[in-house]
């Protein structure tokens, strides 16, 4: 294996899914969802998940591969691949980066735009925007065998509009939107309008309208090739 290899990778333009990155999350069993914590807290993380076109999946995987390899040891089992096939044909994974070694907080994972200007540090990535993920492989082998992807930084490539959570559907009645609804005054007198002589406008013409402008063990074979 050469000693080239570097550990650190960048994974580009694909599309994130559940970013929790402005803060360390822990589930919570209870309320059976993700809820804010602290770094120091057990379970807290920083965490997202991404979708990937089969020909970026390939990629990942020989590199993960590579990596793995390179740290194998004779006890260590085969590398699996890790990624989860979804019904159109994508891939999806996820990076994470813990909130804390030992007593020590992480540091947030930095988020840049696309021409890469730090974002501020209340940025809130939203669902479904294009993004690049700067992660560091970490080989592994303990109850299970693999390599993480923990998470440094993200650029976003493009931003999706937030969507807000409107718990409401669409009713007969009042319309913001229909101009106002006050009465008018029978009382107030109406300043009278100066007369002005009518002008006379030369119409002009219409402009004339422009013309219109697997099976997944065999996959995973075909990758190792």
């Amino acid at each position: 294996m050469s000693n080239n290899l570097t550990m650190n990778h960048n994974i580009n333009n694909v599309t994130v899914m559940w970013p929790r990155i402005n803060r360390t999350y822990k589930y919570d069993s209870a309320e059976q969802r993700s809820v804010p914590c602290s770094p120091l807290e057990e379970g807290s993380a920083y965490t997202l998940q991404f979708r990937m076109t089969g020909d970026q999946a390939k990629s990942l995987y020989k590199q993960m591969k590579l990596a793995y390899d390179s740290k194998k040891e004779s006890n260590w089992a085969e590398f699996v691949m890790p990624f989860k096939k979804d019904e159109d044909g994508t891939y999806t994974h996820k990076a994470k980066l813990k909130g804390s070694y030992g007593v020590e907080p992480t540091r947030k994972p930095m988020q840049y735009d696309a021409k890469g200007n730090k974002l501020p540090d209340d940025f809130l990535l939203t669902n479904g925007s294009l993004v690049n993920i700067a992660v560091v492989f970490v080989p592994y082998s303990m109850r299970d065998n693999g390599v993480s992807l923990r998470l440094r930084a993200v650029q976003v490539i493009n931003l999706k509009p937030m969507k807000e959570d409107n718990p409401f559907t669409a009713v007969d009645g009042f319309d913001a939107n229909a101009g106002s609804d006050a009465e008018a005054n029978p009382f107030e007198e109406e300043a009278e309008a100066p007369v002005e002589e009518p002008k006379k406008v030369s119409k002009k013409p219409a402009p004339a309208p422009k013309e219109g402008a697997d099976d997944l063990a065999s996959l995973v074979d075909n990758w190792d090739d």
